[in-house]
């Protein structure tokens, strides 16, 4: 344990508000994750004036740059920037090194000292971990010994974000936890999940706390049952490798889909800051019932894509991927019924699924509620109307709709189920969604960790998935397969059908 400066507690922090001075440090420069993510959300936040004029970056990777090789990737990744993107960008600079030898720390530590005297960052440090999992442990160790998880002189803060996956398992979890902790505090620490910078998953605060004609019915009484549908149309590209360790309950369910139903069933928090709300969510993960491996193979179904049709151009299988095994057993779709066991949702399934190679690219939250009791009308007048929903859509077309019965204009008393929409692009038209990347980047750097994962929340969600992990350790256990294009394999249609219910269809 160390005793430099985090305040990651995030209370009272104004959104859009400018960031203070600082030297933001990628590990992993010259990666896809920061050419990808990373440099275009710092553009992003750049044109919009939040980064404070004594901020500068440091790249730090193996690959043999130059300064002015990295300034032209950062360059080349935001083509649209101003000229206030370019300013920035030439003052950036680059370490080439290994991550834990000295001599890489050592120049290091000159191009800190270098901003903070030149480009007034006044030794307030972010380190970034964008490098592949196996060297997060590597790195923070050399951070610690090497003195640089401490600010600068004079500096108020050192911080450090870390990429998922946070372990592979939950004893991998801890033993990472272990290591971090030896060097950083819990509130210097922001683990972070993209899809937590979304702004439909922040919206589910809004939806349920500001408005009185959601809450109230924000429960069993009300709510039938819960799905929430992760779906990609891609395959694995050009991740087959990092895939094959992985499988979608690793990269997908430990993590995205936990953060999402945490937030959508936790209780509502007595105060909107990082504490409250991270408090409820592991309360929430804590009442999800956790099953022994023998009962976890009757509440999960895993799949894989095989050859198929998506968006109408022939697509192969997994195992014909490269980097993919002939023989792989790892899931590319995991379906899970899981149970809530506390006041408000005892009783209501929650299902969710993700799966690669589905139909199309699309994340839902979707509450269904109870029929009515009694309806009055004859069969053939409602054969159109179906249960009362509220959809949540993260992605792509962020927004929400509520489904109900109306009647259709004639003579006759016909029923169909109409939606009201609310999408975000009509209503807040030129705030294109960006992915998450630039709210949580600005978030760390203001010191507000409310939409990062706390180290007892990581470890309540490998809590609840390695029972399916040890379900499926045997190889080629449960695997089922589903042509790439449809909803993934027709066994996963029993998880609901048991209970009389079916999943919900997303629209285009």
């Amino acid at each position: 344990m160390t005793t430099a400066a985090g305040d990651g507690a995030g209370a009272g922090v104004v959104e859009g508000a400018e960031t203070p001075p600082l030297a933001l440090v990628i590990f992993g420069a010259s990666g896809d994750l920061t050419s990808r993510k990373i440099l275009p959300a710092l553009a992003n936040l750049a044109e919009r004036g939040r980064l404070h004029e004594g901020f500068t970056v440091i790249g730090v990777a193996r690959t043999e740059w130059s300064d002015e090789e990295f300034r032209q990737v950062a360059l080349k990744e935001a083509p649209g920037a101003s000229r206030r993107w370019a300013k920035l960008v030439s003052r950036f600079r680059y370490v080439a090194g290994e991550y834990a030898a000295t001599e890489t720390f050592d120049r290091l530590r000159e191009l800190l000292a270098e901003a903070d005297e030149h480009h007034g960052t006044k030794g307030n440090r972010i380190y970034y971990l964008a490098t592949i999992p196996d060297v997060f442990a590597m790195v923070v160790e050399a951070l610690a010994k090497e003195s640089c998880n401490v600010p600068g002189t004079g500096g108020d803060f050192a911080r450090l974000v870390i990429e998922k996956p946070f372990g592979h398992d939950l004893e991998s979890a801890v033993a990472l936890d272990r290591t971090i902790h030896a060097a950083f505090d819990e509130d210097q620490i922001y683990r972070i999940d993209h899809y937590m910078g979304k702004e439909t998953v922040q919206n589910v605060l809004a939806l349920r706390f500001a408005n009185a004609v959601f809450e109230p019915i924000w429960n069993r009484r009300y709510i039938e049952q819960v799905q929430i549908t992760v779906a990609e149309s891609i395959g694995v590209e050009h991740r087959g490798g990092f895939y094959e360790r992985a499988g979608a309950l690793r990269d997908i369910v430990q993590n995205h889909v936990m953060q999402v139903l945490a937030l959508t069933l936790m209780e509502a928090p007595t105060g909107m800051d990082a504490h409250h709300i991270r408090d409820e969510k592991v309360k929430l993960l804590r009442s999800i019932a956790i099953p022994t491996p023998d009962e976890a193979v009757d509440r999960a179904v895993r799949g894989q894509y095989t050859a198929g049709v998506v968006d109408r151009a022939p697509v192969p299988g997994y195992r014909e991927e490269d980097g993919v095994a002939p023989e792989s057993a790892t899931e590319t779709y995991v379906a899970l019924r899981l149970s809530v066991e506390n006041w408000r949702w005892a009783g209501v399934p929650v299902y969710v699924r993700t799966g690669k190679r589905l139909p199309g690219r699309v994340t839902e939250v979707v509450l269904q509620f109870h029929r009515v009791p009694f309806l009055a009308f004859e069969g053939t007048l409602a054969r159109r109307l179906r249960p009362n929903v509220l959809v949540l859509r993260i992605q792509p077309d962020e927004g929400i709709s509520l489904h109900f019965g109306a009647k259709v204009p004639g003579e006759t008393f016909e029923l169909e189920s109409v939606a009201m929409q609310f999408g975000y692009n009509q209503v807040f038209p030129g705030r294109e969604e960006s992915g998450g990347y630039p709210r949580l980047l600005h978030d760390a750097m203001v010191g507000d960790a409310t939409l990062f994962i706390r180290s007892d929340e990581v470890q309540q969600a490998w809590r609840i998935v390695d029972p399916y992990l040890q379900a499926w350790s045997e190889p080629g256990g449960g695997l089922h397969f589903y042509p790439a294009g449809t909803w993934g394999p027709h066994i996963a249609d029993l998880l609901l059908e048991r209970s009389g219910d079916s999943w919900w269809v997303p629209e285009p």
